[in-house]
């Protein structure tokens, strides 16, 4: 039996990524700090280990003790527009934390590492998005995100680690943590409805993104590791139709039977145009077809009407005030 560290298994997608796992018939070893995530999200047949990836002695133990065969590396602090103003915190958490991973991976012999990376890699202007582009991340996160990519390439060079590395894009679905106010746009806009509050989008929200519901990910990030072909390459996972921020507005308050109301704030500097190209990861794993937005959407719903509205504890480490968002201010603190 395969003994799979699943880091971030208590936040939205690793916990997902674990179910399907355990599924496949994988021992789990969820490491998660509940920065962000949450022990109900944890399966109930993983073994939960509340640590950081960026405590090196922990991350040691764990590799010394269990044998892993695999990483599924999916902890990570994604507030992409944020990370412009958090940047020590940025690094720290989304490339050191993830270097102490690669260390032990090489050390211990892990047959495979499995990396959620981001299409924030692209930059702008790039749409539609494909793996064969180069990369030019405009903003903190992206630039982890990315570097991370290229260490382990050349971690696979020097050392021989073998990894798969995937490029998820504006995942939503159940287990997401909606009272995050700054990221992941369909819980913050369930969150502030039923709050009784009006859904808030910076600038005109004409921005255009395709949504992607959680099984339209965790189960290809999961089997990747049983496709010999899907070794040292990089994938594009998600939805492939386009919507801009008004319409998932009008969608997520008619799955909610609420009245469509919209506050505009001021334009935050961010990519106006990112979806992705699946064509590759299609080729590999199959053209499945994908979760429909309403559906979707529909399904979070069901969920969220069960744990009702949420908070999330302060942020009060701003590195730069400078031109940081007025609504960000006194800012939510979210982890994995």
């Amino acid at each position: 039996m395969p003994i799979s560290l699943v880091t971030g298994g208590a936040g939205f997608i690793g916990s997902h990524v674990a179910d399907h796992l355990l599924r496949l018939g994988h021992r789990v070893v969820v490491l998660d700090d509940l920065s962000g995530g949450f022990i109900d999200n944890v399966p109930p047949d993983a073994t939960f280990v509340n640590g950081s990836i960026l405590d090196e002695r922990l991350v040691e133990r764990l590799f010394t003790e269990n044998e892993f065969s695999y990483v599924y590396h999916l902890a990570a602090y994604a507030a992409e527009g944020l990370s412009h103003f958090i940047k020590r915190f940025n690094y720290q958490n989304n490339l050191i934390g993830s270097v102490n991973l690669i260390n032990a991976s090489v050390n211990h012999g892990i047959k495979r590492f499995v990396f959620a990376s981001s299409i924030a890699v692209y930059g702008a202007g790039q749409s539609p998005m494909r793996e064969d582009m180069s990369p030019a991340p405009e903003d903190p996160y992206g630039i982890a995100k990315l570097a991370v990519e290229q260490d382990l390439k050349s971690s696979h060079e020097m050392f021989g680690l073998e990894y798969s590395i995937f490029r998820p894009h504006n995942v939503y679905g159940e287990r997401q943590n909606i009272g995050d106010r700054y990221r992941n746009v369909v819980g913050i806009f369930m969150n502030q409805l039923l709050r009784g509050e009006p859904m808030s989008i910076f600038g005109d929200g004409t921005q255009i993104r395709a949504f992607t519901h959680i099984d339209d990910v965790a189960p290809i990030i999961a089997a990747s590791v049983d496709c010999p072909d899907a070794k040292n390459e990089i994938f594009n996972v998600g939805a492939d139709e386009p919507y801009t921020v008004n319409r998932l507005a009008e969608v997520v308050a008619a799955v909610l039977g609420k009245e469509c109301r919209t506050v505009h704030l001021d334009e935050r500097k961010e990519v106006k145009i990112a979806f992705s190209d699946h064509s590759k990861v299609e080729r590999l794993f199959g053209k499945k077809e994908k979760t429909p937005l309403e559906s979707g959407v529909r399904s979070m719903a069901e969920w969220v009407r069960r744990y009702g509205a949420r908070e999330s504890s302060t942020f009060e480490n701003i590195e730069i005030n400078r031109n940081l968002p007025p609504s960000w201010r006194g800012i939510s603190r979210v982890g994995v």
